[in-house]
């Protein structure tokens, strides 16, 4: 904001007229409102064994990188802190808490890649197994509901899916 632009404002303030800002949000009364889109839309998601294992591979790349080229800042800084601590310097101390901060939110950073990558190594093999099992039991309701379902035969008439399980079984009626 210009100087000139502040002093307009606090005279306006000062004879009772309200200057008007608006900080980081739309005026709710502007555009058009749109609605969310239809998720629907644009299909199932789909991730393959191979997209996995390129995430996990950048979290773990990233995970090398933070400790070869992250690490290097907090020797520096310690050593800076103590020099200007032992000179009498105030801003020793400050710098102190910001190496140690550092470190400690360097680490935060590194465990949440390392978590990152080794969930990704086993995500897609886990979540098979969970399709299998849904289809298969998915599979089994529905011929559950066809033997139970009187619309299959006729009426008194012995259902036909029963029928072919005996005869899988080798028995007769």
């Amino acid at each position: 904001m210009a100087w000139d632009e502040w002093e307009q404002l606090k005279a306006e303030s000062a004879t009772g007229g309200a200057p008007h800002m608006q900080l980081n949000q739309l005026d709710p009364g502007s555009g058009p409102v749109r609605p969310a889109p239809d998720p629907a839309a644009y299909g199932d998601l789909r991730v393959g064994q191979a997209d996995l294992a390129n995430i996990g591979t950048h979290a773990f790349d990233l995970y090398t990188d933070l400790w070869n080229k992250g690490r290097r800042a907090v020797p520096i800084s310690e050593s800076a802190a103590a020099k200007l601590t032992s000179g009498g310097f105030a801003l020793g101390g400050a710098l102190q808490h910001v190496a140690l901060r550092w470190d400690e939110q360097l680490g935060s950073l590194r465990d949440a890649c390392a978590h990152i990558s080794n969930h990704m190594s086993i995500t897609k093999r886990l979540h098979a197994g969970d399709d299998h099992y849904i289809r298969r039991q998915m599979s089994s309701i529905d011929l559950l509901d066809a033997g139970f379902d009187e619309r299959v035969g006729e009426p008194g008439a012995p259902n036909p899916v029963y029928d072919e399980k005996d005869e899988k079984k080798g028995k007769k009626d």
